[in-house]
């Protein structure tokens, strides 16, 4: 498929509901207001491309460039690549969704994030922190920099309460991330969750709750799944 035929078939998938809907959850024009389940119908007619997914995510459509990220052989991303990406994420389901799922397939993940995460940028901090979480949640506990992940804990109970709004958001991820897909953070998740509490962050008045960290760990650990890895973390 081309670039042009699949931004006519996401343009026929367009609808005005599932548009006001993201909206109100940070994403921004322009796009057509495509379902994740329409996506995954192309994405699974397109499976990987790397040059296709860039072209997509250059469209600087939000809908093209969530797909992008669903088709990306992330491996193949350079470190130009996603920064080029990061920089365009402006939309909260790219930003902490798309670039951070793409960011931790491939070989800069680490790297990448715990730079983004000193950016100014709202948008790119944010992706830094999520990046962080999916790095946790993919891959085994001995390729993880542990004394530095520790510190980063440490980082996130001093300033989450100050941060930006979507920082706060996902460093309280990072939290949950390293307390639940970690075992050897999981004490040290588990006091940096008591220490902060409970995180407010503005949902735009969408219905969407910042879980509770401390809880939500507890709950993996009730469940017998503390340290259990994901095979992907696109969906």
């Amino acid at each position: 498929m081309t670039v042009k035929e699949i931004m006519a078939e996401l343009k026929s998938f367009g609808n005005e509901g599932i548009k006001k809907i993201l909206l109100k959850h940070g994403v921004k024009e322009p796009f057509f207001g495509v379902k994740v389940e329409q996506l995954k119908t192309i994405e699974k007619k397109i499976k990987k491309d790397y040059a296709l997914s860039k072209e997509l995510y250059l469209t600087k459509n939000a809908d093209a460039m969530y797909l992008a990220g669903l088709i990306a052989d992330d491996e193949k991303m350079t470190r130009e690549d996603l920064e080029e990406w990061v920089k365009l994420a402006v939309s909260n389901n790219i930003s902490e969704y798309t670039v951070p799922w793409v960011t931790a397939g491939g070989r800069y993940g680490f790297e990448l994030a715990t730079t983004w995460i000193d950016s100014h940028d709202e948008h790119i901090a944010a992706a830094g922190w999520a990046t962080l979480s999916n790095l946790l949640a993919l891959k085994p506990d001995p390729e993880l920099k542990i004394p530095t992940l520790k510190k980063l804990l440490t980082r996130v109970e001093k300033n989450i309460h100050a941060a930006k709004n979507r920082e706060r958001h996902t460093m309280n991820g990072f939290i949950i991330a390293a307390g639940t897909y970690v075992k050897e953070l999981n004490k040290d998740a588990v006091a940096t969750a008591n220490q902060v509490g409970l995180v407010t962050v503005d949902m735009n008045g969408t219905a969407c709750k910042v879980p509770d960290a401390a809880a939500y760990i507890k709950k993996a650990m009730d469940k017998g799944s503390l340290g259990k890895k994901k095979k992907t973390v696109k969906c």
